[in-house]
């Protein structure tokens, strides 16, 4: 699998704000990519050294459009720790 394809977007909330003062990121990736792929994928894309890759699949959520029932897609999270000389200029 392609790197650009294995990183989909990196996430930007409220929480990944801080949690990226701590030197972690979260990205959304490939739902088929292991945590080497991850890992290599960030490490060549960014030029950063990766310690850690925590990943979770998360589901999507029940929507309702009138009558409709629906839900939106599932993917897959990867929460990537770096090593404590690097950062990633996201925010």
């Amino acid at each position: 699998m392609d790197k650009y394809q294995t990183i989909i977007k990196p996430l930007v909330t409220e929480q990944g704000t801080h949690q990226a003062t701590l030197g972690a990121y979260s990205f959304q990736v490939h739902p088929k990519a292991n945590k080497f792929e991850i890992k290599q994928a960030i490490e060549s894309i960014y030029s950063v050294k990766v310690t850690d890759v925590r990943t979770s699949n998360r589901k999507g959520k029940p929507r309702r459009r009138g009558r409709i029932k629906s839900q939106t897609a599932h993917w897959k999270k990867a929460i990537v720790k770096l090593h404590e000389d690097d950062h990633i200029d996201l925010f």
